[in-house]
């Protein structure tokens, strides 16, 4: 799943490439992924790019039309990506027989797909007239690089929440951009099981996971910034220490990556770096040993 670094790396490389273009044509073809039906999605066509932004893990494309500001929003979910062309192809799209959802295409030539292989369809597309029209962007909690989001803010958040700290990072209306990989990543680096209850945490600890957290997205998006779409996915693969490295030696002490699976996904952690050596029970068939 896209999350907040690869997000806004998309964010960096069509504002360099949208501000200003002209919408030529926004085609669904995948009708489930529309969740909006006022303004139409045709209302785009001719309207000028004025920006590109995100919003946790949602991209928001912000235009001028003649009725006024229009805003394309749209969240990748598990599968879903998007395909940048510099000149648009002329195929024909058959709706149902494609794995893209979405063709966009601007006065230059250019455009992009989105597309969602997978067969459960989660991909989202909304055009609405404020980024807060579409429910799931208006409660979003605060984005963890915010500079005004500091540690007195993140440990405000975690007091009294007697949730486990892996559901809490990944929780968006808590803090929004963070998945289940920079999740992993984030605790790895702060040397905390997945399973720590938020509201035990004191002090020391609640400064340290902030420490990781912040340090962790930055370097990503660091990372991410300046690549084309097709290169993000090879780059966040490549800078996980933990994050779909089961079975692998873990960078800092040696010690073998380990897994626990849940039905839709899985997490990954170090058990000398996180657990204090003792390794976390498949809660497919158990539950946590300690």
């Amino acid at each position: 799943m896209p999350e907040m670094p690869e997000v806004q790396g998309l964010v960096d490389f069509l504002d360099g490439r949208l501000r200003g273009r002209t919408f030529s044509t926004v085609r669904v073809t995948a009708v489930a992924a529309l969740k909006t039906f006022d303004p139409p999605v045709h209302a785009l066509e001719g309207a000028v790019v004025s920006g590109v932004a995100r919003h946790g893990k949602f991209l928001d494309i912000a235009a001028t039309a003649a009725a006024g500001d229009l805003h394309l929003v749209f969240h990748l979910a598990k599968s879903g990506w998007l395909r940048w062309y510099d000149a648009l192809p002329a195929t024909v799209i058959r709706p149902g027989r494609s794995p893209i959802a979405l063709r966009v295409g601007f006065d230059d030539g250019s455009g992009f797909d989105l597309t969602e292989a997978a067969t459960k369809k989660s991909l989202s597309v909304s055009v609405v007239r404020r980024p807060a029209d579409v429910s799931q962007v208006a409660t979003l909690g605060p984005d963890p690089l915010d500079a005004a989001f500091d540690r007195d803010a993140f440990a405000a958040l975690l007091s009294g929440r007697r949730t486990q700290i892996k559901g809490l990072l990944r929780d968006q209306a808590t803090i929004a951009g963070i998945g289940n990989a920079y999740s992993d990543e984030i605790l790895h680096a702060a040397h905390l099981s997945p399973y720590a209850i938020a509201a035990t945490l004191d002090e020391a600890t609640v400064a340290r996971l902030y420490d990781a957290m912040v340090a962790t997205l930055a370097e990503a998006v660091a990372e991410a910034s300046g690549k084309p779409p097709a290169d993000l996915k090879d780059a966040k693969r490549r800078g996980m220490k933990v994050h779909g490295r089961r079975g692998e030696t873990c960078p800092v002490c040696g010690d073998t990556v380990r897994s626990v699976f849940f039905a839709e996904r899985s997490l990954e952690y170090c058990p000398t770096c996180q657990t204090g050596g003792t390794p976390l029970a498949d809660r497919r068939m158990s539950r946590l040993l300690h």
